[in-house]
């Protein structure tokens, strides 16, 4: 698997401070630089994501650690999700539903 220029980056990153010589709160600023962009979604997108996990809206609730109703508000668009939601939405698109069981 080839690693993108910025993961070859922080893991030289780590060695340095492994090694000594760069200090700990330089890593922490280089770990939090290194994050990966958080995508937001439509609500079109949402409920594909959950088609392809072939789970109802309450089962996709529960993994998400919300509520089917609200579920159900961002797959018709009059909510969208934010915060820890959003975070475990984007880790779901990328990794599938797997990730968080």
């Amino acid at each position: 698997m080839k690693d993108s220029i910025l993961d070859v980056i922080h893991d030289t990153a780590k060695d340095l401070n492994e090694a000594g010589v760069m200090d700990v709160q330089t890593m922490r600023e280089f770990d939090a630089l290194c994050l990966p962009e958080v995508e937001n979604y439509d609500a079109h997108r949402i409920k594909a994501i959950r088609k392809k996990a072939h789970v109802s809206q309450a089962v996709f609730a529960a993994y998400l650690n919300t509520t089917p109703s609200t579920v159900r508000q961002w797959e018709q668009g009059s909510k969208k999700p934010r915060g820890t939601s959003l975070k475990l939405l984007n880790l779901v698109a990328n990794k599938g539903l797997e990730i968080l069981a």
